[in-house]
């Protein structure tokens, strides 16, 4: 499977707590576990042309992983749009933690993607609300976190198709941590830990929660639907 890794790389490059957590960059950290399962994976960045997200990159591109936070603004509308229309024909998108606000998320969900936040060192207890899913194996009852950001309801997006996790954390918020949606002939899962101040992603069952919804959202060479005019499969009388 060809996965893309995009990430900012804005915050590795000015704050030197997410320096050191993530000296390769969250993308690398990221890419690093994926490789793992024997997926071929680049990276791209924000700063690079056109983002790094060329024709010929997003065309080979199985699941694209997407992590912003500060410079969504920054992408530009064609790129947003060519990304939209990748996974409308097929192409899988993991999207993680601030990354509900980022152009491509929002153009999908067709709504604001608004929630509360606070950023307070607190615990957060992802419980796992459907152990049934590909995408919560290998998990058990709830995944614990010592500190994370909070993210809290009402959170701005359309009824999930799927809702895998819901989040409680100590100052008292819940949230709808991991859900899925269909778009078109593409899989979108959202993924809710992984402020860039908190080693979440260095947490092996966050690893393995992304790894499952990388497998989950790749295209499994489904028929492309016909649509349009069409001439009548038998005769039709008169």
């Amino acid at each position: 499977m060809n996965v893309t890794v995009w990430n900012e790389n804005r915050h590795e490059k000015t704050n030197p707590v997410v320096a050191e957590i993530y000296p390769e960059g969250i993308h690398g950290a990221l890419a690093g576990f994926l490789r793992e399962d024997d997926h071929n994976v680049t990276t791209a960045t924000l700063d690079e042309p056109e983002h790094g997200l060329t024709d010929e990159v997003l065309e080979s591109t199985d699941v694209l992983v997407w992590w912003g936070h500060k410079a969504h603004d920054e992408v530009k509308e064609e790129i947003a749009e060519k990304v939209k229309q990748r996974v409308l024909d097929g192409m899988g998108l993991v999207v993680l933690h601030s990354a509900h606000f980022s152009k491509v998320f929002q153009k999908l969900m067709g709504t604001g993607c608004d929630l509360k936040w606070r950023e307070a060192d607190e615990k957060e207890r992802l419980w796992v609300v459907d152990p049934t899913h590909p995408i919560t194996e290998g998990i058990g009852e709830y995944i614990e976190l010592e500190k994370e950001e909070m993210y809290g309801e009402h959170f701005d997006i359309p009824a999930p198709d799927e809702l895998l996790f819901l989040s409680w954390f100590e100052g008292g918020e819940v949230f709808r941590s991991g859900a899925t949606f269909k778009r078109g002939r593409g899989k979108v899962f959202y993924f809710r830990p992984g402020h860039e101040t908190y080693p979440t992603y260095h947490n092996k069952e966050i690893q393995q929660v992304i790894r499952n919804g990388v497998k989950w959202a790749a295209n499994t060479n489904t028929p492309q639907p016909v649509r349009g005019n069409h001439q009548p499969l038998e005769k039709i009388g008169e």
